[in-house]
């Protein structure tokens, strides 16, 4: 935890909008109707007052430090505050366990409960280019408000959110939309087929991935689903990431392969658990532990699309040292807050290339003298890949 026991110190002060949520609304007068209506002009001049303020202008100081990632935090007093894990969130709502970090920093729960928690509205003012002020998987303060009661859990309320790291999000109208918080690792499950394999999506889990120094797990579920006479080309992809040193994992779980694999990829770590809707994260997930019960469903008939089994992100522990969190069924991924120039960085083979370009501003995408277009015609860098890069550069779908 970085907040330390006390209020901190050389807080700054920001100003923040805030929206409506209490009180009367606005009146809103059509005074010139009624003034036509019966003539009387100083009756309303008297009893209206023109106010500048209105739903959405509500405005508020807040006292503000800064976290080690360079995020504000809301600087208050930590003594009677609990650390805690969030295990699931909607909106402004969570469920929190109490932990404690060990030696190696993981996470340890402490009481074995869970707080229902509600999300105080001003950390949600400071996300600003946030579409979620808590998600699953972030370090937060609470502050305990009403103890356990018969079948109803424990209260309490998310005082604040402390720095994120390993952060997996995407961009969802406009917005940053973070999937998982403070993970080591991605398993971006895809499927061989049903619904059928998308290397541009994969590409682009893998560019947020090395974006947020988060390890990428290249997960291919249901390869018994491909008859032998094509599977060479399932191999050559899996290739392709393998030669990036991406550990890929080809997965069946009805037959079992790649389970005990997987099973030990995840070991000791916090792994997000990422991919379309119908790609088997959950069946793999109860595959490697059959304790967690996770609901699973069959991909649709009609559309070839997966249905969304996993409503919400939700972290659970994985015996005896790691912690998996699965997460709703995705169909598109935009990076988020992406400059087109750092984009080369995020292809991991074009690095050894870049410093070799004729322009120190090259794209790499229309210019002569590209050291990145030249190892793409010798073979040195896979193509396909490219044409990921060059798609995700344009902004293309």
């Amino acid at each position: 935890m970085s907040g330390g026991g006390k209020k901190g110190k050389g807080g700054r002060k920001v100003r923040v909008e805030f929206r409506r949520n209490r009180g009367k609304r606005t009146r809103r007068n059509d005074l010139t109707r009624d003034v036509g209506r019966d003539g009387d002009l100083d009756r309303f001049a008297q009893g209206e007052r023109v106010s500048g303020k209105g739903e959405l202008s509500r405005r508020r100081t807040v006292v503000v430090a800064e976290g080690d990632d360079g995020t504000p935090l809301r600087d208050i007093d930590t003594d009677g505050l609990t650390l805690g894990l969030v295990v699931s969130a909607v909106g402004l709502h969570a469920f929190v366990e109490p932990f404690v970090e060990d030696a190696d920093g993981r996470v340890v729960p402490t009481t074995g409960e869970t707080y229902e928690c509600t999300v105080r509205r001003v950390l949600r003012t400071l996300a600003r280019d946030g579409r979620n002020a808590v998600v699953t998987g972030d370090h937060v303060l609470v502050r305990v408000t009403a103890p356990a009661q018969g079948d109803d859990p424990p209260q309490a309320v998310i005082e604040r959110v402390e720095p994120r790291r390993g952060v997996i999000s995407r961009l969802h109208h406009n917005r940053e939309h973070v999937i998982a918080a403070n993970v080591d690792q991605a398993a971006i499950v895809t499927a061989a087929a049903d619904p059928p394999l998308k290397p541009g999506l994969i590409d682009r889990f893998v560019a947020s991935c090395e974006r947020n120094r988060v390890r990428p797990l290249i997960v291919i579920n249901k390869v018994d689903l491909v008859p032998r006479d094509r599977r060479g080309g399932l191999a050559e992809i899996a290739l392709r990431y393998h030669r990036l040193g991406y550990p890929v994992v080809p997965a069946s779980v009805p037959d079992g392969r790649g389970v005990d694999r997987l099973r030990r990829l995840l070991a000791g770590r916090v792994t997000v658990f990422s991919g379309q809707s119908g790609v088997g994260k959950s069946s793999l997930l109860n595959a490697v532990h059959d304790g967690l019960g996770l609901k699973t469903s069959e991909v649709s008939g009609v559309t070839g699309k997966g249905t969304h089994t996993t409503r919400r992100a939700v972290a659970m522990p994985l015996p005896p040292d790691a912690r998996v969190i699965d997460t709703p069924g995705i169909r598109q991924f935009d990076l988020w807050g992406e400059d087109a120039g750092e984009l080369e960085a995020y292809f991991v083979e074009f690095r050894p290339f870049i410093p070799h370009c004729r322009f120190p501003d090259c794209t790499h995408t229309h210019e002569t003298g590209c050291a990145v277009k030249q190892a793409v015609e010798d073979g040195l860098i896979a193509k396909p890949r490219y044409e990921s890069y060059v798609r995700m550069f344009e902004g293309d779908d």
